[in-house]
């Protein structure tokens, strides 16, 4: 069988949407090796992703000169004739996107969408860019045979904002990495430690330094502990907010901020930490929450939404406007050794539901269920 898939994330993007797409590639193309995998890719990338280990995944480029210039056309409808040309059944669009003509040319269609939040807090975007996801998402979840949701809560919110029959939504979790799962020795542990400069016990928070993630409560919260808070991820002008109190709060000592980490010593900063904190006020799912629990770390994060989906029963909950009430939360944590021993075998054991086996049977059925198979 031939899939097909919007693969320009797959091969441009290096975080989130990215991942995703990646990971499901991974997964599927081994756990299903008898299917053919096609990442219809709009502009040649530098890396080779999958051929030096999978036989049934192939990059495909835009092969006649009009569609070469204009890589959008080719995305949006172009790529239908290719499609055609490769005998592709089933088309997925990884990140809210399908091309237009699918079903006219008898090809089913399954769309990933993983959060509205453009439409639950509209004051973060402009509002071009509200009106362009918002008609991006809605063609896509009407034009799709099938949707997939990545949490309960983006399946409830598509239901809501984009006013679509909950019998058409599946909720398949992400999973993350396989370098989060791995053990990794003292010696490698004392190489990072020493390469970043972080001291022998810290608390961490992992994702792009934006409001939305809400790191400044996190700042706010350890003025008074006596910890070491480390930011990893990309900034952006709210980093300026976090600066400027660190600044009038004289602490420069407490919180230091990373970037450009591998995957492997990311991995292995999560495991050396001895919390993870992420109050984000809202997410489509939260893989750093099971990134931490595959890193047997305990985690405390936001109390509603998403986020006790990812962060299951064994994790702490907070308010995340409310820095006293983490305060008290990471204070609990840090003063009690048994408690963090529970929670880290319990996490442990939940963060299970998101191996590769489960989202591979859980794509093969929705897969076979698009097409009316018995696979």
């Amino acid at each position: 069988m031939n899939i097909g898939y919007e693969a320009k994330r797959i091969f441009h993007n290096k975080t989130g949407l990215g991942n995703y797409s990646r990971d499901i590639i991974r997964i599927l193309s081994n756990h299903y090796s008898n299917n053919s995998y096609f990442l219809y890719n709009p502009k040649k990338s530098d890396q080779l992703l999958f051929e030096a280990n999978n036989n049934n995944v192939f990059e495909k480029l835009p092969s006649t000169k009009f569609t070469k210039k204009f890589k959008n056309y080719w995305r949006q409808k172009g790529i239908v004739n290719d499609l055609k040309k490769d005998n592709i059944v089933l088309f997925h669009g990884l990140s809210g996107e399908l091309p237009v003509g699918l079903k006219k040319n008898n090809i089913k269609s399954i769309v990933t969408i993983h959060d509205l939040i453009f439409m639950r807090y509209p004051n973060l975007y402009s509002f071009f860019d509200r009106k362009i996801h918002y008609l991006k998402f809605k063609k896509a979840a009407e034009a799709a045979d099938k949707i997939i949701a990545i949490s309960q809560q983006t399946k409830e919110d598509i239901i809501t904002y984009l006013n679509v029959d909950p019998c058409k939504v599946t909720v398949i979790y992400q999973g993350c990495h396989s370098v989060f799962k791995e053990n990794y020795s003292e010696l490698e542990k004392d190489e990072v430690l020493k390469r970043y400069t972080l001291p022998a016990n810290f608390i961490l928070n992992v994702g792009t330094i934006e409001e939305r993630k809400n790191a400044l409560t996190i700042v706010k919260s350890i003025k008074d502990i006596d910890t070491t808070l480390v930011l990893i991820g990309k900034e952006t002008s709210y980093s300026k907010k976090i600066r400027d109190y660190i600044e009038d709060n004289n602490l420069g000592n407490k919180v230091l901020f990373l970037k450009g980490l591998t995957n492997k010593e990311l991995a292995i900063t999560y495991q050396l930490a001895t919390l993870f904190i992420y109050p984000s006020i809202f997410e489509g799912f939260g893989i750093p929450i099971i990134e931490a629990l595959y890193s047997k770390t305990p985690v405390i994060t936001t109390k509603f939404g998403v986020f006790p989906e990812a962060g299951g029963p064994n994790s702490l909950y907070i308010d995340p406007n409310d820095s006293n009430e983490l305060k008290e939360k990471i204070e609990l944590l840090l003063e009690n050794q048994s408690l963090r021993t529970e929670m880290i075998e319990k996490g442990f054991t939940f963060v299970q539901k998101f191996n590769d086996d489960v989202i591979a049977l859980s794509m093969n059925e929705i897969y076979s269920k698009t097409l009316n198979l018995n696979l």
